[in-house]
């Protein structure tokens, strides 16, 4: 029987339950974005709801689709940097990253331990000022203001560390095939560590704000939960895998540049407010991510060595040979992928980017069902997504 007649019934004393109207309840069909505030970029969320409860919710994608592969197929591999950039837009280093490492291991060529180390430097830079937009809209789609605010104060002393170092604040085209493209302008270790020495401190001052926060912990603990099994089965990675409890980190197990010199954890989702693979343990973990970058940092500038910044040997254009390769390097989002197949020109004769948000954006059609439409924000939320490359 209908819980809701049997209530009616039994306030009436349970003898006319057969005079009631039987009731009837369809699906309603809604559209969460592209304009809705918490999609976190230009995504259609197409959700089926049975009042406030989610029955299904499918993404729609394509509405920054921009051709990035097909554009790295026409010009060098040195052109291409660039627009890497343009793929995670709040983390273009780790972006240029992943494809430098890609082009390296095609051509076989070494990098400069200079340019190694600013290479770590500027990508675990990257990593928290990712990670600061993560937590600052996080908080914002709960309804807390103010994170926000405290967010983008610390990053923008990270963006002012950048532009001394390129010129740029959002967009850098830093990285170069075979090294990078400017040596570090005076006074550079010392400004990083002073923003080390702050930073650490403000991590407190998140936790105490946010992170233990009454009503931030009712909003997330328990909600979209997300198992090991699901996370392997759409191929999730990055904070959104660790935070089903998975110790994996591209940079420790399958370690690119210089990672392997470097002492670091890997912090995991340990259910400490609800389930494991909460959306609350996705979120502390990359609140703890942070502090592990601010260890990387310290390490690499303290190692920071002399000489070249770019191997010597390469020509303006970069012919590579003929083969492929693949490097999975680890972005703020998770495991970013590049396959480049070259045929003995200056351009790839094909180009395939493995996106991480791609992954884990899909898993929302597992978790999402069951949960009200409030919680389902609080889930896309703690997916961390940039739609620059789910749709490349």
């Amino acid at each position: 029987m209908n819980p809701a007649i049997d209530g009616v019934a039994a306030s009436r004393g349970g003898d006319d339950r057969a005079a009631l109207p039987r009731l009837k309840s369809e699906l309603l069909e809604l559209n969460m974005g592209p304009q809705h505030p918490s999609t976190h970029g230009v995504l259609r969320l197409l959700i089926h709801t049975d009042g406030e409860i989610v029955h299904s919710v499918r993404p729609y994608i394509g509405y920054l689709h921009r051709c990035a592969e097909k554009i790295g197929e026409g010009c060098d591999c040195r052109q291409f940097v660039v627009y890497t950039d343009r793929l995670d837009y709040l983390a273009p280093m780790n972006c240029n990253f992943g494809y430098v490492v890609a082009v390296e291991k095609l051509m076989g060529i070494a990098v400069p331990e200079r340019a190694e180390h600013i290479r770590v430097i500027c990508a675990e830079l990257q990593r928290i000022a990712s990670h600061l937009i993560a937590f600052g809209t996080f908080g914002l789609d709960m309804g807390a203001w103010t994170p926000l605010l405290y967010a983008f104060r610390e990053r923008e002393v990270i963006l002012n560390i950048f532009e001394r170092l390129c010129g740029g604040r959002m967009l850098y085209n830093y990285y170069d095939i075979g090294g990078v493209r400017f040596d570090l302008p005076d006074g550079f270790a010392e400004e990083v560590v002073d923003f080390i020495d702050m930073f650490e401190r403000k991590l407190d001052e998140y936790n105490t704000l946010l992170s233990y926060n009454k009503i931030f912990i009712e909003r997330t603990a328990d909600v979209g939960v997300l198992s090991v099994a699901d996370a392997n089965a759409y191929g999730c990675t990055g904070p959104v895998l660790r935070g089903s409890g998975v110790a994996w980190d591209c940079r420790r197990d399958d370690p690119y540049s210089i990672y392997d010199r470097f002492e670091f954890d890997v912090p995991t989702g340990q259910g400490e407010m609800g389930t494991v693979g909460d959306s609350w343990d996705r979120y502390m973990v990359r609140i703890r991510e942070m502090a592990e970058s601010c260890r990387i940092v310290r390490q690499a500038v303290k190692a920071l060595p002399e000489g070249p910044i770019r191997t010597p040997e390469l020509k303006k254009i970069v012919k590579v040979p003929a083969g492929a390769a693949y490097t999975r390097t680890e972005s703020s989002k998770g495991e970013l992928g590049f396959y480049v197949i070259a045929d003995g020109g200056a351009t790839p004769f094909r180009l395939k980017i493995r996106s991480p948000s791609f992954s884990n954006l899909h898993v929302i059609e597992k978790i999402g069902p069951g949960q009200m439409i409030s919680d389902l924000v609080a889930t896309v939320g703690s997916l961390d997504l940039v739609l620059g490359e789910i749709d490349r």
